[in-house]
């Protein structure tokens, strides 16, 4: 964005002759910033109706100046508006446009503030609305791993550690644990959008101003807290930007792993899952293939908001107080990063909506690679006495017995166990099976089904 002292043909003076055709595409932001009209009308009306009420300006002015912004506004959302180059950016856009319409006192507009201030309250703005829909969107995928992990509170499948078989867990755990996860993201857009509900708009260029402007009122006008309490920080500062790119940069590092598990699942070798049609595609030569490509483009994704959270960090790391023209770099990527991860959220909550979790598939694999052998090894600390790494070494060796033999632990007889161990009983094989390993998980967090139903019981009254 062009700020105060910039070049352009509207400053007149030394500035009056026109830039060139590359100067012109490199100072130029209104490609982008257009996406901030809204914004920058609000405030400018905000800032308008406080001129008007200090007696900065006459509230005539005050009115044609409203009512000037609403035009252009319904102009823009109309799609009628004419966004021109040669005006750089869209506060220069908006306030050319209202002169057109109300004439001289558009210029009374822009007394005691600057497009440093400007452009800092339009951006804070966009960004904390995008706080709020990535916190909505966040909310509308927990609702659909609840519904997953609610059909399935009981039903078995693996748990993985190195993605080898580790131990029994249920469908609705595993789903729980991705409601808990982007139950942070949110708490992280939620913090970020608190954190950043302070107004720049009165810090002028950078040092304030000499005008009477209550700054309050402006602030509470546009819904924020509070102004910001320093004219260099409140003109320099992306914090806001920053903090957002990275809630959203952990949302997609969550959004990834769940893509690849999704995209694992769904594979011929493991069939845990059926992703719908809706979110798959055939093989323009392999008539057999279904291809989870929507959880393969999110997974993707995460690399376009990684991007621009280390872009903008770049663009900032070396900029000394207040604004520099860098910093008109502050805004493609988070508008991109924006637009992936509400796109990467959409998809992903149609697919876990759509999706059909196989529980005869699950329950198999639950109970293949020797899975219960935590189980057992637990039983002989508590039902035989053994010291625990005793019990590791037991267990390992019986393991190794039903591998060698080609079955599961169930299914050695209790006269091979008792030959690795005398003290194994009967009573060992009902710690073995997969539906009795999980059932015995009941500690705060565990995996047992009246836990993960209590946890689904929780959320739901908490997104109620």
């Amino acid at each position: 964005m062009g700020k105060d002292g910039g070049s352009n043909a509207m400053w007149g003076g030394r500035f009056s002759a026109g830039p060139d055709a590359i100067m012109e595409a490199i100072n130029a932001s209104i490609g982008f910033d257009q996406r901030l009209s809204d914004q920058d009308i609000a405030g400018s009306r905000a800032h308008a109706a406080m001129l008007a009420a200090q007696g900065i300006i006459t509230q005539a002015d005050a009115d044609a100046i409203r009512d000037g912004l609403d035009r252009v506004k319904a102009e823009i959302d109309a799609g009628e508006f004419v966004f021109s180059a040669a005006l750089e950016d869209i506060h220069m856009n908006v306030e050319s446009r209202l002169r057109d319409l109300i004439g001289a006192a558009a210029g009374r507009l822009h007394t005691a503030r600057s497009r440093n201030d400007q452009v800092a309250t339009d951006f804070r703005l966009w960004v904390r609305d995008q706080c709020d829909a990535a916190a909505e969107g966040l909310e509308a995928l927990q609702r659909a791993l609840l519904a997953q992990a609610e059909a399935g509170a009981d039903w078995v499948m693996p748990g993985f550690t190195h993605l080898q078989t580790a131990q029994p867990v249920t469908w609705g755990h595993h789903m729980m644990a991705y409601v808990e996860m982007f139950a942070r993201d949110a708490g992280r857009f939620r913090d970020a959008r608190a954190r950043m509900n302070e107004c720049p708009l009165g810090a002028a260029a950078l040092a304030g101003t000499g005008f009477p402007i209550d700054r309050a009122a402006t602030a509470a006008a546009l819904g924020f807290d509070k102004p910001m309490d320093n004219s260099l920080d409140a003109v320099s500062d992306r914090d806001f930007a920053l903090e957002f790119l990275s809630a959203a940069a952990i949302c997609a590092v969550h959004l990834s792993r769940l893509s690849e598990e999704l995209v694992i699942w769904s594979s011929a070798q493991f069939r845990f899952v059926t992703l719908s049609d809706r979110f798959s595609t055939g093989s323009s030569i392999m008539p057999q293939k279904k291809n989870p490509d929507a959880a393969e483009l999110i997974r993707a994704k995460i690399g376009r908001i990684t991007g621009a959270l280390v872009a903008l960090l770049t663009v900032m790391k070396g900029l000394p107080l207040a604004y520099s023209k860098d910093m008109q770099e502050d805004k493609e990527q988070v508008f991109d990063a924006a637009d992936t991860l509400m796109l990467a959220l959409a998809a992903m909550t149609g697919m876990i909506s759509d999706l059909t979790a196989n529980r005869a598939a699950l329950e198999a694999a639950a109970s293949a690679g020797f899975s219960t052998a935590t189980d057992l090894a637990d039983w002989l600390v508590r039902e035989a006495g053994l010291p625990f790494r005793e019990a590791h070494h037991v267990t390992g060796a019986l393991v190794a017995r039903a591998e060698a033999r080609g079955v599961d632990l169930p299914d050695l007889s209790l006269d091979e166990m008792q030959a690795v161990h005398g003290a194994i009983t009967s009573a060992v094989f009902e710690v073995l099976g997969v539906h009795n390993s999980v059932a015995s998980r009941t500690s705060h967090g565990g995996t047992a089904p009246a836990q993960v139903r209590a946890r689904i019981a929780a959320w739901r009254e908490r997104l109620t």
